[in-house]
Order: C-alpha cells, then sequence, then structure tokens
C-alpha cells in the first residue's frame, strides 16, 4: 500500500512538472513578445521624435518645431545696430526724364525776412513710376507687287527675327519666362499679369507658345553645361521628388564651381549619374549618404565626399535615443565632430601647417569613436551591439574615408549645403505649380531653372540673359553662354 502511494504521488509530480515547464517554456515566449513589442515602441518613440535637426527630413515637416528652433532670438527686428545702411543709387542723368524744380518764395519763419537763392543747396528725390503704357508697338508692314510674267502676286519677306517672335518681342518673351521660372507664375497668372499690368490680351495658349519658344531659345546653354558637366574637378549632387502628371519624378541638381544644372528624370538610381556624368569621372563627388551614390561610387571608382551636415543630424539622432549606449556612443561622436568644426572655423587664424596638423588629428579622433564599439562592444552593451551602433560603425568601416575628401582636397566643401541651397526655390515652385504634365513641361522647368540658378551664382540679371538669349534665337545666332568667360 506504502508503494502504491508512493507512485501515485511521484505521478502526480511529475504532471505537475510537466505543467510547469509548459508554463515556463510559455512565459519565456511571452517575455520575448513583450522585449520585442518594448523594442519597437521604443524605436516608435525614437522615430517619432525626429525633425529637421536630427534627421535628414525637410524643415517644412516638423509639426512641432525642435525647442532649439523655438527658441525665441534676443535680436530685435529689422536692421541690427552697426549694420551698414543700404541706400538705393542715384539714377544717372540720361535716365532722368523729367525735373521738377520747388524754391522758395520768402522765409518760411517770417515773411519780410530778406532771402538770397541759393542753388549750390540742394536736395534730391528721385521717384520711379510706370508710365500708362509700359510697351512699344512697332507695325511691320510687308508691301506686295504683281509680276505680270508669274501673273500673280509676290509679298515682300519680312525679316527672320520679326517672323520668328510674332506678337511678342524678344523682351517681352522674357518677361513671360521670368514670371514663370523665377515667380513660380501658373499660366493664368501670367496671362493675367500681362493683361492687367502690361495691357496687352493674350490666351492661356499663347503664354505657352511663348514659354515654347524660351525653352527653345534656352536649350544649346543648358546643353553645354550638361556637356561641362563630367569634366569638373569638384561637384556637389542631390535630388528631390518632383510630380509630372501624377507620376513620380525625381529633380537632379549638380552644383559645381560656376554652375547649376538641373535634369528631371523618371529614376532616382545610379543609371542618373551614369548616364549624365558618366562612368569616367574623375572629379570629387559631394553629396549625402544615399545608396545611388555609393553604388555610383563603387562600380565607377569615383572619389566622393559625404555630407558631414547629414552625419551631423543622424549623431544627434542617437544622442535623443533612449537606450543608454546609444546616447553615450552618439554624444562621443558629436564631440569629435564639433572638435572638427571648431578647427574649420578657426581656418584664418591658424598657419598652413597647423590648420593642417590639427585637421588631421580631429579627423583620427571622430572616426576612433566611431569604430570604437567593433573594437570594444562591451563597452556600449557587449556583443551584438545595438542596431544603430553598429550600422554607423559599419558605414565608418567601409566609407569613413569618404567624409574626409576635404582634408587632403582643400576646396573641397565638407557639406552639401551649396547644393541644397541652389535647390530651394526648386521646391517652393513644386508646392507652388504642382509639377509639370508633359515632356515638354519637364524641359522647360529644367531650363528656366538652370539659368535662374547660374544667374544668381555670378549676381546677374536672369531677365537680361533670358532677353539676350531669345533675342539670339530670333535672329538665328548663338546664344550667350551661362558660364562667364575666365580667359
Amino acid at each position: 500500500m506504502i508503494f502504491v502511494g508512493w507512485k501515485k504521488r511521484c505521478q502526480a509530480l511529475e504532471a505537475e512538472n510537466r505543467q510547469l515547464r509548459q508554463r515556463n517554456v510559455w512565459l519565456e515566449q511571452r517575455l520575448a513578445q513583450l522585449e520585442a513589442q518594448n523594442t519597437h515602441l521604443i524605436q516608435s518613440l525614437a522615430a517619432a521624435k525626429k525633425h529637421s535637426g536630427n534627421s535628414s527630413k525637410c524643415p517644412s515637416s516638423d509639426i512641432v518645431k525642435p525647442a532649439a528652433a523655438r527658441r525665441k532670438s534676443k535680436r530685435r527686428r529689422g536692421g541690427q545696430r552697426g549694420h551698414p545702411k543700404h541706400t538705393h543709387p542715384a539714377f544717372p542723368p540720361d535716365q532722368v526724364h523729367e525735373r521738377r524744380p520747388y524754391r522758395l518764395r520768402h522765409c518760411p519763419v517770417n515773411p519780410a525776412h530778406r532771402i538770397v537763392p541759393a542753388d549750390h543747396r540742394q536736395r534730391v528725390l528721385q521717384q520711379v513710376e510706370l508710365v500708362d503704357q509700359p510697351f512699344r508697338v512697332t507695325e511691320h508692314i510687308a508691301y506686295g507687287i504683281w509680276c505680270q510674267d508669274c501673273h500673280r502676286y509676290h509679298d515682300a519677306p519680312f525679316p527672320q527675327e520679326v517672323q520668328r517672335a510674332g506678337l511678342f518681342g524678344p523682351r517681352l518673351t522674357s518677361l513671360t519666362a521670368y514670371l514663370k521660372g523665377k515667380l513660380h507664375g501658373s499660366y493664368s497668372g501670367v496671362r493675367d499679369f500681362v493683361q492687367d499690368v502690361v495691357g496687352v490680351k493674350v490666351s492661356r495658349g499663347y503664354v505657352a507658345k511663348l514659354l515654347r519658344k524660351a525653352s527653345q531659345a534656352f536649350g544649346p546653354p543648358h546643353g553645354q553645361l550638361l556637356e561641362l558637366l563630367p569634366h569638373q574637378a569638384h561637384l556637389n549632387g542631390d535630388e528631390t521628388g518632383h510630380k509630372n502628371n501624377g507620376q513620380r519624378y525625381w529633380i537632379w541638381c549638380f552644383r559645381a564651381v560656376n554652375f547649376v544644372v538641373f535634369k528631371i528624370e523618371a529614376s532616382r538610381g545610379t543609371e542618373v549619374l551614369v548616364r549624365i556624368l558618366g562612368d569616367g569621372f574623375r572629379g570629387i563627388l559631394g553629396c549625402d549618404y544615399y545608396a545611388a551614390y555609393r553604388k555610383y561610387a563603387r562600380q565607377c571608382s569615383v572619389l566622393v565626399q559625404f555630407c558631414l551636415a547629414h552625419l551631423i543630424r543622424d549623431v544627434k539622432y542617437l544622442c535623443e535615443f533612449p537606450d543608454a549606449h546609444v546616447q553615450r556612443y552618439g554624444q562621443r561622436l558629436l564631440a569629435g565632430l564639433r572638435g572638427l568644426f571648431h578647427v574649420l572655423h578657426r581656418r584664418d587664424q591658424l598657419p598652413p601647417e597647423a590648420f593642417a596638423r590639427k585637421l588631421a588629428a580631429a579627423k583620427q579622433r571622430i572616426l576612433a569613436a566611431a569604430l570604437e564599439p567593433r573594437q570594444f562592444p562591451q563597452r556600449f552593451g557587449g556583443d551584438p551591439v545595438h542596431r544603430l551602433i553598429a550600422n554607423l560603425a559599419r558605414r565608418f568601416a567601409q566609407h569613413g574615408e569618404a567624409y574626409f575628401q576635404f582634408v587632403a582636397t582643400p576646396g573641397i566643401d565638407p557639406t552639401n549645403n551649396v547644393v541644397e541651397q541652389a535647390m530651394r526655390f526648386v521646391v517652393i515652385d513644386r508646392h507652388v505649380t504642382q509639377g509639370t504634365r508633359s515632356a515638354w513641361g519637364r524641359e522647360l522647368c529644367e531650363r528656366l531653372w538652370t539659368v535662374m540658378a547660374t544667374c544668381a551664382l555670378h549676381k546677374h540679371s536672369a531677365f537680361t540673359w533670358m532677353g539676350q538669349a531669345i533675342q539670339a534665337s530670333f535672329q538665328g545666332r548663338s546664344a550667350p553662354s551661362l558660364v562667364p568667360d575666365t580667359s
């Protein structure tokens, strides 16, 4: 009886043990699920805190501005103390159409006082005003003859430039293109401006016809700049989205030292870089860390300078991440980057040898901080380290030198800011006009933007250049180059 009792007791304990083991397995699975959910929540929380200051997101995407951006400046509005006064230069005498003199006939204090004219003392106020009709109409008349031998009429031909221009001359055509390109005008807006302000009634279709003429005139200079791109020693590139008749396209921008070129393409891939820059590009390409640039650099053996401003934003995101190990890694990297820019800002204060030495030392400190998790993983939570740490450490292991091309090559910008600044008004145009609807519309936009950006780079009047290019096109001559002759 005692043996039977012990046997039943052992069977009950074995059944209870099996239940406990099953419950332990279930608890372990549940714990793993909760840990995964917790990791996902942490990552979601960190992603929700992404803004333009710690990522590549555009400033317009910030629903709530970060605290640094909300901080109120202590400066007052308007010109600051010590700021040089800006006044409009006086018009030369040949530009003054009318002069109106004003003289005192008696003393304003006491009319009985004796006065003497002092014409050497003058105060001049020049006022500019629109005339009632800000255009001039030229009527071209081609008379006909009757040929008694041909038994038909023959008309005198119009000059080529008059025939090609049609209703609008070169300057009025360039005004239409300027309103479209610089002021982001719609076809209806340009038509209304020409009708209400200039005083010439036209249709939307004729506005489109004028813009086609302008695009044709800008084609050769735009093509010339595209041909110059593969031969540049320094070049910066970037891309942004574009809508064409509801389909996704991409605006590619290339910023050289002396010019800016825009190209609208259906792809954001490496094939665009190969088609525009070629597989033999031997300059240094400044860009962000987007995969297309990395693939292009790997396939075509191109030197790249990755943007340090983008890297700083990525590192700031690590500094704000909830995980303590990630924060520590980001803070060490951010300190090294700040030290690098501290040296860059002292370029004019240091001798060339000392500047190069301090720059190289700052570079080594950043590389050491970036690769530390690969050498000492125990300092960052053990092996394996956090995914964000591992990703950035792997980026530096593979492409660390690409962040410091400017150290060995003077004149290289360590950031990609120059091309992003050139693209700013294009992004505004995209928001205002909602993109394009045809192939010739894309062609017009990329040529207009190229003209605007390059003229702004050289501080030249885009309106004046467009008038010269359109007039040359009407006359059958070559358009002036967008790149100034430095020879």
